[in-house]
């Protein structure tokens, strides 16, 4: 059992790891992003060889000390909460721990270490942070607006893909394999990205036919990009109008985290948990 000692260092420190609402808090945070964006840039940088070649070790030595600073809060974050598991098992978790074990793993197998560029989704906590909530509804608009139109969206690219691949059949029937039309998955390839606009340029039609076909598949390429943004579009306008009629929803910028169950997004001003009634102030 805890002494009442050491359960104060526990509940100070989960409030400077978890909160941002105290001096201490808002402190850890803003060195915490700095440190992962110091990461990221150094990984970056270790991939550019004339680099990497002049500075290994800096960059290398660089990398070992956040790679342990990251492990250590990973630790820490760990023991101050009353249920490691769910910590472990949760979003950030799972991304804390993807962001630590690259360096180790690239001690067996090298070149791994560059998915420490994963670090990047742990700048997702900026929102939490620095309050940025409030602008989070446009996006959960779009979200809710992208799932709504899921379905009319799959049935658009299913018959796309079917469009592909009789095109693409009939360029290879046209073109042949001497004008780099050599099989039918390589004649849908070139279909798909002369009706997605890309146009990479590695198979061009050669014959009157069959460049006529290629503009006619680059016009209807320019109408199939506007459907889906249009069924989007309408979904999102359909989506905000609902919001505005229910507009007694409230955007709270809470950031408390209870030490028993990790839940967040409390209300303004909470003394205790929604989720498991546990005193969100002390322990």
């Amino acid at each position: 059992m805890d002494t009442p000692k050491k359960q104060y260092w526990k509940t100070k420190l989960h409030d400077i790891i978890y909160e941002a609402e105290t001096p201490a808090g808002k402190l850890f945070d803003v060195v915490l992003l700095i440190t992962i964006i110091t990461s990221i840039i150094l990984v970056m940088l270790e991939s550019v060889n004339s680099i990497d070649i002049k500075y290994h070790n800096f960059l290398n030595i660089s990398e070992w000390i956040i790679t342990i600073l990251f492990s250590i809060e990973y630790i820490a974050r760990i023991i101050t909460v009353k249920k490691p598991f769910k910590y472990i098992t949760s979003f950030y978790g799972i991304i804390d721990l993807l962001s630590t074990v690259p360096k180790y793993i690239s001690l067996i197998f090298g070149g791994v270490h560059a998915l420490a560029a994963l670090r990047a989704l742990r700048l997702l906590r900026i929102f939490r942070i620095l309050k940025l909530a409030r602008y989070l509804g446009a996006s959960n608009n779009l979200v809710n607006a992208l799932k709504a139109s899921r379905a009319k969206i799959s049935v658009f690219l299913f018959a796309v893909l079917i469009i592909a691949i009789i095109l693409g059949t009939i360029m290879y029937l046209i073109e042949g394999e001497e004008n780099g039309f050599s099989n039918i998955p390589k004649s849908v390839y070139w279909c798909i990205v002369t009706l997605t606009t890309v146009g990479f340029g590695d198979i061009a039609p050669q014959t009157p036919l069959g460049q006529f076909i290629a503009s006619l598949v680059m016009i209807l390429g320019y109408g199939i990009i506007a459907v889906p943004t249009g069924i989007v579009s309408a979904e999102y306008s359909t989506q905000k109008k609902s919001k505005k009629e229910s507009k007694n929803q409230k955007v709270h910028l809470n950031s408390l985290s209870c030490v028993n169950c990790m839940a967040e997004k409390h209300k303004d001003g909470a003394q205790f948990c929604y989720k498991c009634g546990h005193n969100l102030h002390n322990d």
